[in-house]
């Protein structure tokens, strides 16, 4: 009697190169977070230093004592135009987030004859420079009467966040099952209600991941800002931080006061949504 002998898979045996362990992982993370601190420090210390001690010479210095001068004057000179790029920042967010749910819900779940080449064509929108449109986009405004208004300008924010946002629900609503929607037509919900009573609440994680970074990209904006609004007083804290600068001295203590000012609400977006971006990405916002 014969008896058939099995072989077992060797187990394979894991190779560790020198340099890869834990220690060294961890050792190169605090380099890099060390590297992209660096100039945080060198903003905030310069922000609490008195002008004669904040200049290139003494940047690497803690401040002799703290100096909130430069904090004021950059309150005073950017609140303004902060209070300008709330104004523009929200609804261009929360406007270029709908018309991007409701185009991925039709591109995802509805899709029609033609519907793959016109979504290819409207990411092509996303590769355009800015630099390239600026004239049609100005003589454009200018027709419609919104050149030198912020409305304008939170239009442009709504036309170019469209296709980003487009893709991201088109993604998101690409992982939810199918059924959901076979299972609320059943129930007599039409495709409108099937978006709002449906598709609305369970895109919490993909709305926050367009807020985050519709958020961050129009806050950071500065090439539409001066360009469709010329008036100081009615431009974004980006725009007027430029201006903060004088002509021939800059105290570069309420130069840094006002960078941290402006980089303020944008840190605050990610400590309190963070969390809720990292779930967003892995629940397929992005792909």
């Amino acid at each position: 009697m014969s008896t058939a002998r099995i072989t077992l898979p060797s187990r394979r045996r894991r190779i560790r190169y020198p340099g890869t362990g834990p220690l060294a992982g961890t050792v190169a993370l605090v380099l890099l977070a060390a590297l992209f601190l660096i100039p945080v420090y060198v903003m905030v210390m310069a922000a609490l230093k008195p002008p004669a001690q904040a200049d290139a010479v003494h940047m690497w210095e803690l401040p002799k004592s703290l100096d909130f001068s430069g904090v004021e004057q950059a309150w005073n000179a950017l609140s303004p135009n902060v209070r300008n790029s709330l104004l523009m920042v929200l609804p261009a967010t929360v406007v270029s987030s709908l018309v991007g749910a409701l185009n991925g819900y039709v591109l995802a779940k509805l899709p029609f004859r033609g519907s793959k080449v016109l979504f290819a064509a409207m990411l092509l929108g996303m590769f355009i420079p800015y630099q390239v449109i600026l004239v049609p986009l100005v003589r454009f405004l200018q027709s419609v009467g919104m050149y030198g208004t912020l409305q304008g300008l939170i239009l442009v924010h709504i036309i170019y966040g469209i296709p980003i946002t487009t893709l991201i629900f088109r993604n998101y609503f690409n992982q939810l099952p199918h059924e959901i929607v076979e299972a609320a037509r059943v129930d007599g919900c039409s495709n409108a209600a099937i978006f709002l009573r449906v598709m609305l609440p369970l895109s919490l994680p993909g709305f926050v991941v367009c807020g985050i970074f519709q958020f961050t990209n129009i806050w950071n904006d500065f090439l539409f800002g001066i360009t469709v609004v010329p008036d100081p007083t009615q431009q974004p804290v980006t725009v007027a931080l430029n201006n903060l600068s004088g002509n021939f001295s800059v105290q570069w203590n309420s130069v840094m006061a006002g960078a941290l000012l402006a980089a303020v609400p944008t840190a605050l977006v990610y400590i309190l949504l963070g969390r809720f971006f990292v779930r967003g990405l892995t629940a397929g916002s992005v792909k």
